[in-house]
């Protein structure tokens, strides 16, 4: 599927809950957010009829998130049926990794084929602070799991305020170096006011590449994150929304007021 500016639309964004076991600073308030009614939440069914539909018309890469993907009921059922699609050739998934330990062998033999660990600080004080009570413990027996099961290439996700100078991006390079793992810089952005910048060491952020969808976890298919249109797939059936979000792809991104980043995925 190509754009109005001749970008091929390849790769699919699904958000499978808003339920996050996290609360970290720069996404969720403290004492949570307004969650879901389960009903509202595109079932498994749903979710793997329409990345059907989608790779049926040119997508082949799909990415699994959330909030945070693990703690949907069931989710190793999920990435089982959405790997089951043929012509999907990468299928990933970006977790926080508190409950990798406990489901990366099954997630690989379901047929998912590597994950992104989001990653902030490696001082378990910072941790704790950063993600208001987590425990980079968990986090760092997710990453052995995920790279013993062969998750694999596993990359880190590290949020930060401006660049890679920061203390807490320094020590997790200097982790990430030792355990041969890649790391990519994500700045903090701000959906409301448009603040958003290209990831260092990967390609987000740069609106002339962009070949992606989101799919939120009600159902809702927004063309670009930075822009609160969004296309209803049950009101408007799997082939319209596509058609729709991908004719509707801005050029770059602007603000996005209809939305916040644990309902849309990252």
């Amino acid at each position: 599927m190509f754009d109005r500016f001749n970008r091929n639309i390849d790769y699919l964004r699904i958000s499978v809950t808003d339920r996050c076991n996290l609360r970290c600073r720069y996404c969720m308030p403290e004492e949570g957010v307004k969650l879901l009614r389960h009903e509202d939440i595109l079932s498994f069914n749903e979710i793997t009829e329409f990345t059907r539909v989608a790779v049926s018309n040119g997508i082949s890469r799909v990415r699994i998130t959330g909030g945070e993907p693990l703690v949907r009921k069931n989710i190793v059922a999920l990435v089982g049926m959405i790997a089951g699609i043929s012509g999907i050739t990468d299928l990933s998934m970006t977790t926080n990794g508190i409950l990798l330990g406990e489901y990366a062998i099954a997630l690989k033999h379901s047929g998912l084929q590597r994950v992104n660990i989001s990653l902030d600080a490696i001082d378990p004080r910072r941790y704790k602070y950063i993600t208001r009570n987590g425990n980079v413990k968990d986090v760092l027996e997710g990453i052995r799991a995920a790279t013993d099961a062969g998750l694999l290439p596993v990359k880190i996700n590290c949020v930060v305020s401006e660049s890679r100078n920061e203390k807490d991006a320094w020590a997790l390079a200097e982790f990430c170096m030792k355990k041969n793992l890649s790391i990519r810089y994500i700045r903090q952005m701000d959906l409301c006011r448009g603040v958003f910048s290209v990831v260092d060491g990967g390609t987000g952020g740069n609106c002339m590449m962009c070949n992606r969808l989101r799919l939120t976890a009600k159902g809702k298919l927004k063309p670009c994150l930075f822009s609160p249109a969004e296309f209803d797939i049950r009101e408007l059936g799997y082939e319209k929304a596509l058609r729709l979000a991908v004719e509707n792809k801005p050029e770059a991104g602007i603000n996005n007021n209809t939305g916040e980043f644990y309902n849309i995925g990252g």
